[in-house]
């Protein structure tokens, strides 16, 4: 995304002095505009960070008797409420007893379970649940599992995600704007005390930073009322229940939201004297201490703003969360540090004429070290939230990350055109020099002394004289020449021409970038996601791919009771199944036995015995359809032979099924 138009933004004689200005500002608003259209079009809703990896019963199970509870296991730390968890029965009335979910975790593994009613009617089952992640992001989801058989259920799976509709939206605004409002806050500082304190004093740059300011006060409380229905109801008049309040306010994202208004109360103070008492400020010593003093408390409430985000968001959770915060904190302060200082510098070289090489220079430093760290630390959340080359290819978050990259590559790019107008400005010599000095002269003096130089006309001077209201308008005139006369000059300068063009290029190249990030932050990670997808895979994936057959000898102790017993089950997996047994003498031939019967057993959940009662087909042949096999696991199957009215025998042998 490069600028590919080069206006000149000098006034002309016919042109009002405002009409540049407002040209390039419309161009930055509208790349602005079409960059958040296109992301916030094309974004769906926030992805949450925890995934359910397992449930007793699994999905689509069949069991013969109803279960006492069902139990959820997460991928990571949730957050549940009372009815967070609500299993309803084919009717869609509540089939557990409504009390809150029973934490049963254990070591590593994050378990909940849910109590049922006793008694229940055999049917299908579903189980609605919502939670919210330990990164602050809402999870939903539902399955079906039935107790004796299937049956038709009133029950519709939701298919909305948790986080979605027009709450979810607002909600991602609002985080876009918060991020967007502590850049040009905390860069937008840190470029008046580092590059250029001359600054404090230019109105372009006050009305930036206190704009940064109200956008991230306005989106931190709108993300506040909002997060009870953003991870609840969604529902937007939610946003105004105050016990719904209450209830954020006693979680971790709550008291980060809180957090962050407290810290804004106190950044307030600190713009009030930076563009205060700091830019009136002209002795040199004073103000050499105030700039320590404010460069001290200025970078403690960056960096407790900052740190509101990575307690309650990536950082907080998954692996290494210790170094993982602090390392968030400097990757947020070096992303202000760079593109909100970027977008003063845009501010300055058109809207503050008087702003020189030194102050270019110095931003460059600045630009250069930030780079630094943004990729040391990008680095390590790269690997802390990927973890392999799959997961960067074939995830949603190891995509965004790639354009994340390509955006950052384009902007080093373009800021190296930057850098080299830099130098040629800075090497400008006294030409550069000359210019500065005309620009440090002020509208109001060169207004004096035009208005001396018309005194000297008698008719002017009479008419002025005796009118105040027309002198005071050819002051204002007079201004308004000297203030387009001075930026005809700045404007003729082609180094500093390129320079704005270029550092334009930046800011557009940036906003993408913003956009991309923040996106990022409501993703699911790719290494949380590659990893829920292999414990899912792990315990829903057949184990087989096709029939599984098996060869049981018996003897019943009687005349010709010795024979085999050939089994084949298909597909062997959970569900129903096909079922053949081959009865065999001990000659090889099929044998006629008056009964056979089967039980299955899975030891390991206290399921079973299953019995199945096959039918003859013909000679030695047995069959039965729709043998149901609740859950994948290691099943015990029993066969029972019976060779006479008083000779029989069972026979067992284990079974992979599923």
């Amino acid at each position: 995304m490069t600028a590919t138009t080069a206006p000149h933004f000098g006034p002309t004689p016919s042109t009002p002095a405002t009409r540049r200005p407002l040209t390039a500002a419309a161009l930055l608003a509208a790349l602005v505009g079409m960059v958040f259209g296109l992301l916030l079009g094309g974004a769906g809703p926030a992805s949450a960070h925890a995934a359910l990896t397992g449930s007793d019963p699994q999905d689509g199970a069949v069991v013969t008797t109803a279960p006492k509870e069902v139990t959820l296991t997460f991928s990571e730390q949730v957050a549940l409420g009372d009815d967070s968890i609500r299993i309803l029965d084919p009717a869609g009335k509540r089939a557990d007893t409504g009390a809150a979910p029973r934490d049963l975790q254990s070591g590593s593994t994050v378990k909940y379970g849910v109590s049922l009613h006793a008694g229940l009617p055999n049917g299908t089952y579903t189980v609605a649940w919502q939670a919210v992640s330990a990164d602050s992001h809402p999870v939903s989801g539902a399955f079906t599992f039935s107790v004796g058989a299937p049956s038709k259920t009133t029950v519709a799976l939701p298919t909305d995600q948790a986080g979605g509709g027009l709450v979810g939206t607002l909600y991602g605004i609002a985080r876009y704007a918060a991020y967007a409002g502590f850049i040009l806050l905390a860069g937008g500082s840190a470029f008046v005390l580092a590059c250029w304190q001359r600054g404090a004093g230019a109105r372009p740059l006050q009305r930036l930073v206190v704009r940064g300011w109200m956008t991230l006060t306005v989106a931190t409380l709108a993300m506040l009322l909002l997060r009870n229905p953003y991870t609840g109801s969604g529902k937007l008049a939610d946003a105004f229940d105050l016990d719904g309040l209450k209830a954020v306010l006693d979680t971790k994202p709550g008291a980060a939201l809180v957090s962050r208004l407290l810290l804004l109360g106190a950044s307030a103070l600190f713009i009030a004297v930076l563009f205060g008492a700091y830019a009136k400020r002209e002795d040199e010593r004073e103000k050499k201490d105030l700039t320590f003093g404010l460069a001290i408390g200025g970078t403690v409430i960056a960096a407790g703003i900052a740190g509101t985000w990575a307690l309650a968001e990536h950082a907080s959770t998954g692996i290494q969360p210790g170094i993982a915060m602090p390392v968030d904190v400097l990757h947020l302060l070096a992303v202000a540090a760079w593109l909100g200082g970027l977008t003063a510098l845009l501010v300055a070289l058109y809207r503050a004429p008087d702003i020189d090489a030194t102050a270019v220079r110095r931003f460059s430093g600045i630009a250069f070290g930030s780079v630094i760290v943004l990729a040391a630390t990008g680095i390590y959340q790269s690997w802390r939230q990927v973890g392999t080359w799959s997961a960067l290819t074939g995830t949603g978050y190891g995509q965004l990350l790639l354009v994340k990259v390509g955006l950052i590559a384009v902007l080093l790019g373009i800021a190296w055109f930057s850098r080299r107008w830099t130098a040629r400005l800075i090497t400008g010599g006294s030409g550069a020099a000359t210019e500065s000095r005309d620009e440090e002269t002020s509208p109001a003096e060169t207004s004096s002394t035009e208005a001396s130089a018309g005194a000297e006309d008698p008719d002017t001077a009479g008419a002025t004289a005796e009118d105040p209201a027309r002198a005071a308008q050819l002051a204002r005139q007079q201004a308004a020449v000297a203030t387009a006369e001075k930026k005809r000059i700045r404007d003729s300068d082609p180094e500093r021409s390129g320079l704005r063009r270029s550092v334009l290029a930046e800011v557009g190249v940036a906003v993408a970038l913003l956009a991309v990030t923040t996106v990022l932050t409501s993703t699911e990670p790719a290494r949380t996601e590659e990893e829920a997808a292999r414990a899912s895979t792990a315990a829903s994936a057949p184990a087989t791919a096709g029939p599984v057959e098996m060869k049981l000898p018996f003897d019943t102790g009687g005349e010709n009771g010795r024979g085999t017993v050939r089994m084949e089950i298909t597909p062997a997996r959970t569900g129903a199944n096909e079922l053949h047994l081959w009865v065999d003498g001990s000659d090889g031939k099929p044998m006629d036995v008056p009964e056979v019967k089967v039980a299955f057993t899975l030891e390991s959940k206290d399921i079973g015995p299953l019995p199945v009662v096959p039918a003859r087909l013909t000679e030695g042949h047995w069959t039965a359809d729709g043998v149901q096999i609740p859950m994948a696991g290691n099943w015990k199957v029993a066969v029972t032979v019976r060779t006479s009215d008083i000779d029989q025998t069972t026979i067992d042998k284990n079974m992979k099924i599923g």
